[in-house]
């Protein structure tokens, strides 16, 4: 999985002094990033504290996991089947 390169404190921070006023474009160019992951950032973690930004990420890693588990058995079950089938 891909690692931030901004943590959750830092983002917020950026989102707080845009909502106290500093324009965008100087904001992007003070923390070397683009104007689009800052839209995306706004669109995303708007109105969240740090806190909701980690519990959010926490659950789409958990999410992940679970899809993978899912995949594997479903696999697994499948060979399965088809081992049986075959003794029959």
């Amino acid at each position: 999985m891909k690692i931030a390169r901004y943590s959750d404190a830092q983002i917020m921070g950026i989102l707080r002094q845009a909502e106290g006023g500093v324009p965008v474009s100087e904001l992007c160019r003070e923390h070397g990033m683009s104007s689009a992951s800052f839209y995306k950032w706004r669109a995303k973690f708007g109105g969240m504290d740090a806190s909701l930004i980690t519990e959010m990420r926490d659950m789409a890693e958990q999410n992940q996991r679970l899809k993978k588990m899912y995949a594997e058995m479903s696999m697994q079950n499948d060979l399965l089947k088809e081992a049986l089938g075959k003794k029959r």
